[in-house]
């Protein structure tokens, strides 16, 4: 598939520093695909000979009809979460400095906001992007602990629980964020139940799927001041309608899924495409397999 010049120049240079060489679909053994705005066409594109598929983002979802056990699989987990874990600092500090609410006004107001510094943050998911921004909470001194699917300790967490203990931590934080892939057991995890457990001056930052959230009972969280704000990067539906209530809320904040840009992205997606490459011609282990049963 052949994406915009700039993306396929950068990838055809990766693939060569990787020691592989870009040739027909008919004569490859693998497939680097660059368009994910397309993944309706990969089908079309993967051919018997294709025994290693490299997809672009972490986020696997356009992709799951596709995947198969005939050949190995790899995206791009870990590839954006440097990217990613800076944005959603920067969310972080606009929620607990009210800094989306006073970018709406246009009056001088009461001062509203409250310190990172000591607060008791959870992060739901342990991969990459908590691996990156645990040392960028690490000047706040921040208390974190990290959710994820087996308790394994992570640098910098004072504590990792399991998936089936958020309720147990949600009435004591004060920052929620959402960084975990989306599976079905992870799909609308938080809702009316878990909004109402947080506390009324907690802040919610989502730079995953906007499924992971209830949006209706997002909104209804933000209108009644349940909790004191959020910031999004992802929402559902996504791209957010024009006439969306969410749009109107100024405890609020949206982007539109930009915490990786692809002006960002190609450069640490290229990186990966060239380690991979490297292995794939030695044949060792490839970076960011997927697992089809887990589906990422």
């Amino acid at each position: 598939m052949e994406p915009e010049n700039w993306r396929r120049d950068a990838l055809v240079s990766a693939v060569e520093r990787g020691g592989g060489t870009v040739c027909s679909n008919q004569q490859s053994s693998a497939l680097i695909w660059a368009a994910p705005e397309k993944p309706e066409l990969i089908q079309s594109y993967l051919s018997d000979n294709h025994d290693w598929v490299q997809l672009p983002f972490a986020g696997i979802e356009p992709f799951i009809d596709s995947l198969d056990r005939q050949r190995l699989w790899t995206c791009g987990k870990g590839v954006y979460s440097p990217a990613v874990a800076e944005h959603a600092l920067a969310m972080v500090l606009a929620m607990k400095r009210n800094l989306a609410a006073y970018a709406r006004s246009t009056q001088w107001s009461e001062g509203i906001g409250s310190n990172l510094f000591g607060a008791k943050v959870t992060i739901l998911g342990g991969g990459g992007i908590a691996e990156d921004i645990i040392p960028l909470l690490e000047p706040f001194k921040c208390e974190i602990t990290v959710i994820r699917k087996r308790p394994a300790p992570l640098a910098g967490a004072a504590r990792t629980i399991q998936l089936e203990e958020l309720r147990t931590v949600l009435p004591t934080t004060d920052v929620l964020l959402i960084a975990l892939a989306l599976t079905n057991e992870t799909e609308n995890l938080i809702g009316a139940n878990e909004l109402k457990s947080l506390p009324e001056s907690a802040v919610i930052v989502n730079v995953a799927r906007g499924k992971h959230i209830v949006t209706e009972d997002l909104v209804e969280a933000l209108r009644n001041n349940e909790i004191a704000g959020a910031a999004l990067d992802v929402t559902d539906p996504e791209p957010l309608p024009v006439d969306h209530p969410l749009w109107n809320l100024p405890n609020c904040l949206i982007t539109p899924h930009t915490a990786n840009t692809p002006e960002m992205g190609i450069t640490l997606l290229s990186s990966r495409v060239t380690e991979n490459v490297s292995r794939y011609r030695q044949g060792l282990d490839l970076i960011g397999s997927i697992d089809i049963d887990l589906g990422y």
